[in-house]
């Protein structure tokens, strides 16, 4: 694996005034790691995610499984080997009130669950506060804490900070950066 996936934590900004969706993802020393802009007028999601903006090296893709599906889900391909990473099925209706994903395993078995942080908070950004009460997503992997993305309020674009706890094997980091990219990607539409 690639040593882009070795941190513990990253921060990930999304440009709100962009016509695609474009994201960057930093190490905690400030340094561009990986770089997803969103491809236009597509049918099905396809998210490339490359090492840098001049997109010398594509590392992750992200492919949803269909044109139109409210409980979509989304393959994540490791480019520089080939190999089907897992992927990331939202929860149809139950994402409606409070966002949902299902985290699965290469062969498409549930291993665990990605969610907002509480139902009360959800309901206020969906009905009052929108984007001014920060979401807060929690990676469950079993019955264990796999990670934490916490958006940051910022006035002009969308910034998350994605924490994974030093010694967690059982989440894969590609899996959980393209979460978060994705989760990135569909919160600036449902804003929009």
């Amino acid at each position: 694996m690639l040593t882009i996936f070795s941190h513990n934590n990253y921060s990930l900004k999304r440009q709100v005034f962009a016509l695609t969706g474009k994201v960057r993802v930093y190490t905690p020393s400030g340094t561009l790691t990986l770089y997803s802009e969103q491809k236009m007028f597509k049918l099905r999601e396809d998210i490339r995610v490359f090492e840098d903006e001049a997109k010398t090296r594509e590392v992750l893709w992200i492919q949803a499984r269909q044109i139109i599906d409210f409980a979509a889900a989304y393959d994540v391909t490791d480019q520089t080997t080939g190999q089907k990473v897992g992927a990331l099925r939202r929860k149809g209706w139950r994402s409606m009130l409070r966002d949902a994903w299902e985290v699965l395993d290469p062969y498409d078995q549930v291993i665990g669950v990605i969610q907002e942080d509480s139902p009360m908070k959800a309901f206020l950004r969906r009905m009052l506060l929108r984007s001014l009460l920060p979401q807060r997503y929690e990676v469950l992997i079993g019955d264990r804490m796999a990670a934490i993305f916490q958006q940051r309020f910022h006035l002009f674009r969308y910034e998350m900070e994605i924490d994974f706890p030093p010694n967690e094997q059982a989440f894969d980091r590609r899996l959980g950066l393209a979460a978060a990219i994705l989760l990135a990607i569909i919160e600036g539409k449902q804003q929009s």
